[in-house]
């Protein structure tokens, strides 16, 4: 996570919660790298002709970040978590809209600037491993969360095992048993 003060940074959230709209303002510039590191972990792993940026994906979700809403942290993971999600949310509804627009559908407006539609199957691709993990996430919600975390939040076992309230190695079992069953569950899809 960042070098920064852990109990600055959860006292910022803890006054978010409660109503403090300058919070929030104060929060960003502090948790800006974390956010940026996050946005670019998510975007490598995006197809190679993504032209969205970090800083639009950090942009848009601080906008749903910012919507009023009864959130409430008790640390600075769980809101790095929560961005990790919600950054997620914003590249499949991305990925769905460009989808839609490459069928010829899909008038909406995107609010992310500077965006250009890459390859149909990249985007297919994407939105398959999407739903697998939200089908992995009825069966077993701790090892959809723990993929989330390790590979769209770029958390380590320690921090993920901390977040979750179990030990590491518990971390590193559900991971390898999560990979096995998306991997499963994306062949299957292609066939």
């Amino acid at each position: 996570m960042t070098g920064d003060d852990p109990g600055q940074i959860t006292q910022l959230l803890v006054r978010w919660a409660d109503g403090d709209r300058a919070a929030l303002d104060s929060l960003m510039p502090i948790v800006y790298g974390e956010m940026r590191r996050l946005a670019e972990g998510y975007l490598r792993r995006e197809r190679g002709d993504h032209t969205l940026q970090p800083t639009a994906l950090i942009n848009e979700v601080w906008l749903r970040l910012a919507k009023p809403a009864h959130l409430s942290f008790d640390s600075r993971r769980q809101f790095f978590g929560l961005a990790a999600q919600i950054m997620r949310r914003v590249l499949v509804d991305y990925a769905r809209l460009a989808r839609a627009e490459k069928r010829g559908g899909a008038e909406q407006i995107l609010p992310l600037e500077g965006l250009e539609l890459g390859a149909a199957s990249d985007i297919d691709e994407f939105l398959a491993l999407n739903e697998a993990i939200d089908r992995l996430t009825a069966f077993s919600p701790r090892q959809a969360r723990v993929v989330e975390l390790r590979y769209f939040g770029g958390l380590n076992v320690e921090e993920i095992a901390q977040l979750l309230a179990v030990s590491p190695a518990t971390i590193s079992r559900e991971q390898k048993s999560a990979e096995a069953w998306l991997s499963r569950a994306m062949e299957s899809s292609r066939t």
